[in-house]
């Protein structure tokens, strides 16, 4: 984290000329020296992550661009599930530079090169980025479809224009994974439909009232935050464009605190008070999407978040955030709004197979999070015919070798459907099996292989934007001069430490 000629400086060489090294002083080495170790540290790192990726079946990926001091990367993070001890392990593949605008065909090209140097094009499930323009339409021209085979057997000879078919050249160069988009970033849409509602309402009169006497209570805090910590003994939460639920956090920590209180520092610094109508909206406004900063947290998860929490998730919020209806008086229509912009943004994903099957062979949801029957009997077959098609594919029929052969018993001899039975019967069992576990999944090999290749994704990509962060304190003002590929050595080192630490377990 800190700059490679620290090692050169007279305090820092003074501090290791008194460390004894078997009695003798340590030998120190200048930045030349240094840097040759960290490139060999960050070869041993690449080579342990390729070795990793080569023992496993199902990885996914995360991405996203960043800009900072004029300068813009492409993140890019893996994720995967050990098949022996379902524990979730990911790591950071790059942070490049990327030059110039962020068009669709230089994203694409750019994710393609990454997952090739790792040897992940034929392993990659889905790649997770945000909802921005650019990335849908990257992997909308160049991810592979099943039906680009049979279109290409079926295509008739046409004639085209030369310097239409020059210009689309480069698009049929590289192909891209299965494209889901960020559920958080999804979320936090939601947000923005939940304050525009809010402003074309008969409530916009009194939303922008006690809003404003909030961003003017936050304004003060921050000139004179003292005098708030000490009347309220406790800090006010200030709204982060970067944190989708600050806003709900911030305003939930000024309705925590009484109204007379709150009036009495009003007062003192020259604000208008909060009557007891915007002080019950606020309250009222809290109360209805804390289910919504919840699923956001719960989906913005890494470390035992897969893509079958998604649908569970949703379903549960839609749940609780209409039970909340008859508990409110000013706010009464919000959990309508809120329900049905869930319904309008996710629903590519709430009838989606893999999401569906994702979800189903999670022990801890199985089917319990779907309320209607008719649902689950759909879900059932579908996960009962994934199992078959596995059954199919990896099962070789047994041969009985214990009667002698018989030309009259060969002739009337049946082959039976044992790989259909048992797929249905695995179902059945994992359906009516107890634990909450992903190790039961090891008594049901196919229900496994079904979790492992569904559930590799995460359903953000928050993981990316973490990379983002210890980025941040890596590429500081006073390192503007650090080249774009150290800057990304000492980022991925720095991310995948913990990476090290988990294979040396």
């Amino acid at each position: 984290m800190l700059p490679l000629r620290t090692v050169e400086s007279p305090s820092f060489r003074c501090i290791l000329n008194k460390i004894p090294v078997c009695g003798k002083k340590a030998a120190l080495h200048d930045r030349k020296t240094f840097s040759t170790y960290l490139d060999k540290c960050y070869a041993d790192m690449e080579m342990e992550l390729k070795e990793t990726f080569e023992s496993l079946e199902y990885i996914s990926t995360t991405a996203d661009i960043w800009t900072s001091h004029n300068k813009s990367f492409l993140g890019i993070t893996a994720h995967w599930i050990d098949p022996s001890t379902f524990v979730r392990g990911h790591a950071a593949l790059a942070c490049k530079r990327v030059r110039g605008r962020h068009t669709y065909d230089v994203i694409g090209n750019e994710i393609e090169q990454v997952h090739s140097a790792y040897g992940l094009n034929s392993k990659v499930t889905a790649t997770v980025t945000d909802n921005g323009s650019n990335f849908i339409k990257a992997f909308r021209m160049f991810q592979k479809s099943d039906s680009d085979e049979e279109s290409e057997e079926d295509e008739e000879v046409t004639f085209t224009d030369v310097e239409q078919t020059l210009s689309t050249e480069s698009e049929g160069q590289f192909s891209l994974p299965p494209h889901l988009r960020c559920a958080s970033h999804t979320l936090n849409l939601i947000f923005h439909d939940v304050e525009k509602w809010l402003q074309a309402n008969d409530a916009k009169f009194i939303y922008r009232s006690a809003t404003s006497k909030c961003s003017a209570m936050w304004t003060k805090a921050n000139r004179s935050s003292e005098l708030v910590d000490n009347f309220f003994k406790k800090k006010l939460i200030v709204p982060v464009s970067t944190r989708w639920n600050s806003f709900h956090d911030a305003l939930s920590r000024i309705t925590d605190i009484p109204l007379a209180e709150l009036n009495t520092v009003c007062t003192q610094f020259g604000i208008k008070c909060f009557t007891d109508r915007e002080y019950l909206f606020l309250k009222e406004y809290c109360i209805v999407l804390k289910p919504l900063t919840v699923a956001l947290d719960i989906l913005q998860g890494e470390e035992n978040c897969y893509f079958g929490i998604l649908l569970p998730t949703l379903e549960i919020l839609m749940s609780r955030t209409l039970a909340l209806q008859d508990e409110l008086k000013l706010t009464a229509s919000l959990p309508d709004i809120i329900v049905k912009a869930i319904k309008v943004r996710f629903s590519s994903m709430m009838d989606n197979k893999e999401a569906l099957l994702a979800a189903v062979t999670l022990p801890k949801f199985k089917l319990r999070w779907i309320r209607e029957e008719e649902k689950k009997d759909m879900v059932r077959p579908m996960l009962t015919t994934e199992c078959r098609g596995l059954s199919l594919e990896d099962q070789q029929p047994a041969q009985d070798h214990k009667n002698p052969a018989n030309s009259t018993d060969d002739f009337f001899s049946f082959k039976e459907d044992d790989c259909t039975y048992s797929a249905e019967t695995e179902v059945m069992e994992y359906l009516k099996s107890a634990g909450s576990e992903l190790g039961v999944l090891s008594q049901f090999p196919r229900i496994k292989a079904i979790s492992l290749r569904y559930n590799t994704a995460t359903p953000s990509s928050a993981p990316v934007e973490r990379l983002f962060s210890l980025g941040n304190l890596v590429l500081t003002p006073r390192r503007n001069r650090l080249s774009s590929e150290r800057f990304e050595r000492l980022t991925l080192m720095r991310y995948n430490n913990f990476f090290k630490n988990n294979t040396a377990k």
